[in-house]
């Protein structure tokens, strides 16, 4: 808990826009401290003007580890601690088919999506053990578990990984710190900026049917941030579409 307020610390990358933003606001309305780390420190300082609750903003790079640690050492600076990490910053590429994907397209999936990943979790893992306890969560996307739009291929394959190495970290925690609770969010499309910035350009995510509001994906993983499944679908049919299609893998001949 901070020492300015009674709820959790909570240390959210990518929280200038999107995803992060929103689930800045959320939990700030819920009491939480908040760390905001992105590298438009303009966009970070205006709103945390508005959120109402203690707010620490760190400017930085996730692909940078020595930002990651600054944000860390100014959450323990200014709150004592923290009681969750949300590796939320990530970065999309449109390309027109598998075959299109460059070796260095990849590259730069990982590095935003995997690799900043990975970093934050390095970083913030020893506070973690050395507490007994917190909650690490990594933002990744249903095309990690259902990658049927080809034009997001390398993209899909960067939140595989991810998915991956949140899972293994699962294990590898049970056993000997198992108050570590380590949350993998799944989105689907959600109405955001995501589309415009992505490498190569795309169609606006906002103006996709169906496509989740930031601010009900934001509550989605507020609710669940510290309880409940640790495979969270921000959509309720998330879980069932994904293993549909991995039952109909195991129904093909070819």
């Amino acid at each position: 808990m901070s020492k300015e307020s009674s709820g959790p610390v909570v240390v959210i990358t990518g929280a200038s826009a999107g995803i992060g933003a929103a689930l800045a606001r959320e939990l700030a309305g819920r009491h939480a401290s908040l760390v905001l780390l992105a590298r438009r420190e303009e966009l970070l300082e205006e709103m945390a003007a508005t959120l109402g609750t203690p707010v620490e903003v760190v400017p930085g790079d996730v692909t940078r580890r020595a930002d990651l640690e600054r944000a860390l050492e100014r959450a323990v600076a200014r709150f004592g601690g923290v009681d969750a990490w949300v590796n939320n910053a990530g970065h999309g590429i449109t390309r027109p088919s598998v075959e299109a994907v460059t070796p260095e397209d990849l590259d730069v999936m990982v590095r935003d999506n995997t690799r900043s990943a990975l970093l934050g979790m390095q970083v913030v893992l020893p506070h973690f053990k050395d507490r007994g306890k917190g909650v690490l969560a990594n933002v990744s996307s249903m095309l990690s578990r259902v990658p049927d739009v080809h034009v997001r291929a390398a993209y899909s394959a960067a939140k595989a990984a991810l998915n991956s190495l949140t899972e293994s970290l699962r294990f590898e925690l049970a056993r000997e710190f198992p108050g570590i609770r380590v949350v993998l969010v799944i989105p689907g499309v959600v109405a955001s900026d995501f589309g415009l910035n992505a490498l190569g350009g795309g169609p606006d995510s906002r103006n996709i049917p169906g496509a989740q509001s930031v601010e009900e994906v934001a509550r989605v993983i507020a609710d669940g941030l510290f309880t409940g499944p640790v495979d969270l679908y921000t959509r309720p049919e998330g879980l069932q579409r994904a293993l549909g299609h991995l039952e109909g893998l195991g129904r093909r001949s070819s």
